[in-house]
């Protein structure tokens, strides 16, 4: 879950940055966490701003290089931790008030093109997707998963509704050679019911293994919970998805901590003391008709952010039970780097 998306172009596209920006105000100054460094496009942007500090994070090593030269140029200013984002916590930040975090859950045009990383259908490279800080690949979930585990990986995560037809013959084919990039490509097209003119065959497939692979979904719930606890009071969490799935579970977390509940529908609603954000905005923000036409990608992104009100520590979220389906899918991954195999 690497920051932005870049254009065909492959200038750079840091998605929705000035909206980003007009709400976190660095023109104030003040310490922000970069869940998601990327090529450096928000963190850029913000450490033009005086007084101004950025703690970045990322799993994906080869962003070490640009970091390097940010450290050169920014000193004291710019700190990077080679860590995934729900590893937050781990973090020392004692001596810091943390202002904003932001997490760009997108992944870039380098990234992409990248053959060794394996996250195309259009690559001739090995099935990877592994994002860092990984155990396992994509070739190690399509050679080794049994075919109930992959149907629910590639219903659930990709949406795919061929997910049955698609994990037979995955097992099928396998039985006589182990599967690669191109073979997976060929299996999905020929189990295809009916064709999408809209997006690639394997697109909903594909997504779904690099989901998997990267434990996205638990990923982003611990990432929200760490940033919650660690944004201080009247800061605020940014974040910006590009699949339904990534978006349910933002507005859910926003929404459960900060809306007013009740126990019936037929009862007033009460205030509760525990309420820990504030929301602005119901609806997601968009992207700009210029902006989808200067980056194409950014169409499908949607931000969605919160305002902490109260430094509560210890809140109640049921996020995890809410979603726990989607990580123990996840967490078939056990039956891989256990050696189950």
């Amino acid at each position: 879950m690497i920051a932005t998306i870049i254009s065909e172009r492959k200038k750079h596209y840091p998605v929705l940055l000035s909206e980003i920006i007009s709400i976190i105000t660095p023109q104030y100054g003040g310490t922000f966490i970069d869940c998601t460094f990327g090529q450096g496009g928000y963190t850029k942007k913000i450490l033009e701003f005086a007084n101004t500090k950025i703690i970045a994070l990322d799993r994906d090593k080869d962003t070490e290089k640009i970091a390097l030269d940010f450290e050169k140029k920014f000193k004291t200013r710019f700190l990077f931790k080679n860590k995934k984002f729900s590893e937050i916590n781990d973090l020392d930040l004692r001596k810091e008030k943390i202002k904003a975090v932001v997490f760009d859950l997108g992944y870039s045009y380098t990234q992409i093109k990248d053959s060794k990383k394996g996250l195309s259908f259009g690559a001739s490279g090995e099935l990877n997707m592994k994002m860092g800080l990984n155990n396992f690949s994509a070739k190690d979930v399509i050679n080794k998963l049994n075919e109930k585990d992959l149907e629910k990986i590639f219903k659930f995560f990709g949406e795919e509704k061929d997910s049955k037809r698609i994990a037979y013959k995955i097992i099928k084919e396998r039985k006589i050679k182990e599967i690669d990039t191109q073979k997976l490509v060929k299996i999905i097209e020929s189990s295809k019911r009916k064709k999408n003119y809209k997006i690639h065959s394997a697109t909903k497939v594909f997504q779904a293994l690099r989901i998997f692979v990267n434990k996205e979904i638990t990923e982003l719930i611990y990432g929200l919970i760490s940033a919650a606890k660690v944004v201080d009071e009247g800061g605020i969490i940014v974040a910006v998805s590009f699949h339904s799935l990534e978006d349910k579970i933002i507005k859910y977390f926003f929404r459960s901590l900060s809306e007013t509940k009740s126990i019936s529908r037929y009862m007033p609603k009460i205030k509760e003391k525990t309420n820990l954000f504030k929301l602005i905005n119901k609806k997601p923000i968009t992207p700009s008709i210029q902006e989808i036409k200067e980056n194409p990608p950014s169409r499908s992104a949607k931000l969605r952010f919160a305002i902490k009100e109260k430094n509560i520590l210890n809140f109640k979220t049921d996020i995890l039970d809410k979603f726990n389906y989607l990580i123990e899918i996840e967490n078939y991954s056990e039956k891989l780097w256990k050696n189950y195999f």
